[in-house]
């Protein structure tokens, strides 16, 4: 199968990141969001992605303007996948929103068209089973940020077919992306053994075993991790943290994952790091400084 026309559904950090790496490679994307503001923000950040490209001499102006003129936007999801090769859901990590998407993608789609979610933990088979088409859905679970970060981990849904998994990992490598194949098990592999170190760390915080600073300080210096788990929780989204847990926890019914009451707390109180302003670090606009939360120091 050739793919030619993608669309992304979501404009957000993923959504975007995913949409410009595909037209950045020659595709034609739809990008698709409820929200036209939504669309302008992502649009616009991908201007600025591609403008750090062009400063770096990675790409030349008119590799930017080319990229940006694949890039077709749409607030409406029919109107989006009506002619798409691949479908790339890219919305909010929340179950019943994925499901009724994907119901309302596969009633639009073309009958050859495959559809990817970049769901970090939700059931790749449970979403394949809200489409008529389950042999065709497959996880394409893209790293942040998407233009920097090589893996793509694929998740084979229990109906997957063998063929759309070859397909859907030669197009990754298309990419100058590395897939790694993986099963449909909750938290597939990344976040399986990501989420319950990252939990480990909030624990250690909440019992008082050490601070914000020594925690990371000691995984990044002691395990050569380019950044502390506490600062890449914020980094992710204490919500989004939260819920890959609750996944695993739900899952796999054992203790191991239960959610840290800290983070509960903490994502209860809307304190949900980087894009909220303050996680374990506050973060203040234009500023790289890494500055402990007052709660925390």
């Amino acid at each position: 199968m050739s793919f030619k026309t993608i669309a992304v559904i979501g404009a957000g950090t993923m959504g975007n990141g995913i949409a410009h790496v595909f037209a950045q490679h020659g595709y034609d994307v739809q990008l698709i969001d409820v929200s036209e503001t939504a669309l302008q923000k992502g649009l616009a950040t991908i201007g600025k992605n591609l403008d750090r490209q062009v400063a770096k001499g990675l790409l030349s102006e008119a590799d930017k303007t080319a990229t940006l003129g694949r890039i077709t936007s749409h607030t409406s999801i029919a109107a989006g996948v009506a002619n798409a090769d691949l479908v790339v859901e890219a919305a909010t990590e929340n179950t019943h929103l994925k499901l009724s998407i994907f119901k309302e993608i596969d009633a639009a789609a073309p009958a050859h068209c495959i559809l990817a979610s970049n769901t970090s933990s939700i059931s790749i088979t449970k979403i394949a089973a809200a489409t008529s088409r389950p042999a065709k859905v497959i996880g394409m679970h893209f790293m942040n940020p998407v233009p920097v970060m090589k893996l793509v981990e694929i998740i084979n849904g229990y109906a997957t077919e063998a063929t759309v998994t070859s397909q859907i990992v030669e197009l990754s490598k298309a990419l100058g992306k590395v897939p790694a194949v993986a099963n449909d098990y909750p938290g597939f592999v990344a976040n399986r053994i990501l989420m319950p170190m990252i939990n480990e760390a909030i624990y250690t915080l909440y019992e008082g075993v050490a601070g914000v600073e020594s925690i990371d300080t000691i995984m990044k210096l002691g395990m050569a991790h380019p950044m502390g788990p506490l600062q890449l929780a914020d980094f992710i989204g204490l919500d989004v943290c939260l819920s890959i847990l609750q996944v695993l926890h739900d899952g796999f019914g054992q203790p191991k994952y239960a959610p840290c009451p800290l983070l509960v707390n903490m994502v209860t109180a809307g304190k949900l790091g980087a894009k909220s302003g303050e996680g374990f670090y506050t973060y203040t606009a234009g500023s790289k400084e890494l500055v402990v939360s007052p709660q925390f120091k």
